[in-house]
């Protein structure tokens, strides 16, 4: 215990306000599209537009998918990263060992996302973070520069590998077609299963559907880990860099930032929108991939813009006084995250509301916007009152060997 006694959670006055506000952004873009997977099944994740969507309901969508879905995980991901190196700071500054705490902080984190997963929702991503953090922790010591190259690298790197093989089967007539549209016939009949489950199932049926449900998501992890773990290096990099710290003083640098990462994440968006926001594996493989890997190549840069136009208004004193209000949410972003899931899961799924498949995606996006909103008010209740949020408490708990 004396080796923690000069290492503690940090106090509120310790905290970099701009990644609170931006956390606190990033939780309502992971809600936006959060949301339509708690009434659309798995088993379509990565289609796109949901087939069927007109008028409002399309528009709505269709915007979600464009200028939210994948860029907001990307810009949890930087903090994700910044906090990792600011963490890691803290530990060098105070002369005190990072490794062992970090391993406990991170195995906390998984078995806080495998249970979220099984008990709430099967789309959980902590679990991918806990493991992501895992290779952090062997690249801790790199340089500044090098986190930044490898991680560009890294997350540049396999989207090309994706664009490869879209031009392989586009070069190849029929090549993986057949296969494909009998995965997809495979995956139709499941999908179908899997709504009515969560849509008229008793929480005990909804939790044995979410654990048939997760092991999608840990095959997904061999390709996902490795993402996350590149833009983790990209928000090392930014916070060691000082651009972070010293916002203020690095207006020229998030006006570059902001100038190359909207225009190029917007347009690569975009290009991937034109070959098709509703593309499906069974109507062309090769379109498909090449929609995906175009939508996964803007997110980062455009996540980029979106961190960088957060940064030029929080440089000003009526950006901070704005950004401030959300900054609360972001300082208990876990807790907040958790309980997205937890009022969707009430007001989908057959156990409460079941409202399953019966707002359409307008009203979606209404949904979320609200329950941020009261997300952002409950959490300046709460930290009036108490240090922590509660999930938090609990994790630094288990982080820190003693009560906070």
């Amino acid at each position: 215990m004396a080796d923690r006694a000069g290492f503690a959670p940090v106090d509120a006055q310790e905290r970099i306000g701009f990644m609170d506000a931006l956390r606190a952004f990033a939780l309502l873009g992971i809600l936006l599209v959060n949301v339509e997977w708690f009434t659309r099944p798995w088993q379509e994740f990565g289609r796109g537009v949901a087939p069927g969507s007109t008028g409002i309901d399309y528009a709505a969508a269709w915007g979600v998918h464009v200028f939210v879905a994948g860029k907001f995980w990307i810009l949890f991901s930087l903090l994700f990263g910044m906090g990792f190196a600011l963490t890691m700071a803290r530990a060098e500054a105070a002369g005190r060992p990072f490794r062992a705490l970090y391993l406990r902080r991170t195995a906390t984190l998984l078995v806080i996302g495998v249970a979220h997963a099984l008990l709430l929702w099967a789309g959980d991503i902590l679990h991918t973070y806990a493991l992501a953090a895992l290779l952090l922790l062997a690249l801790r010591d790199l340089r500044p520069r090098t986190q930044l190259v490898l991680g560009l690298s890294i997350y540049c790197g396999l989207f090309a590998l994706v664009l490869l093989g879209a031009a392989a089967m586009a070069l190849v007539p029929g090549m993986a077609e057949e296969g494909a549209a009998q995965a997809f016939a495979a995956g139709q009949g499941a999908a179908s299963e899997a709504a009515r489950v969560y849509a008229e199932g008793g929480y005990a049926q909804v939790t044995g559907q979410r654990m048939a449900d997760f092991p999608q998501f840990l095959l997904n992890d061999v390709f996902v880990v490795p993402i996350a773990l590149g833009v983790f290096l990209v928000g090392s990099w930014l916070l060691r860099s000082g651009r972070i710290g010293d916002i203020a003083a690095q207006r020229s640098f998030f006006l570059r930032l902001a100038g190359f990462g909207l225009p190029v994440g917007l347009a690569l968006s975009s290009w991937a929108a034109a070959i098709g926001v509703g593309v499906d594996a069974a109507g062309s493989q090769a379109r498909w991939l090449l929609a995906s890997a175009l939508t996964s190549l803007g997110a980062l840069p455009l996540a980029l813009g979106y961190l960088a136009l957060l940064a030029l208004a929080w440089s000003t004193a009526a950006g901070v006084r704005a950004l401030g209000v959300l900054a609360p949410a972001g300082r208990m972003a876990l807790t907040n995250y958790l309980l997205q899931s937890l009022v969707g899961s009430l007001v989908f799924y057959g156990y409460g509301l079941a409202m399953w498949g019966r707002i359409g995606h307008a009203g979606l996006v209404l949904l979320a916007v609200v329950v941020f909103a009261l997300q952002v008010a409950a959490s300046r209740w709460w930290l009036a009152r108490f240090r922590f949020g509660p999930v938090e408490w609990l994790w630094r708990w288990a982080t820190y060997g003693r009560r906070p």
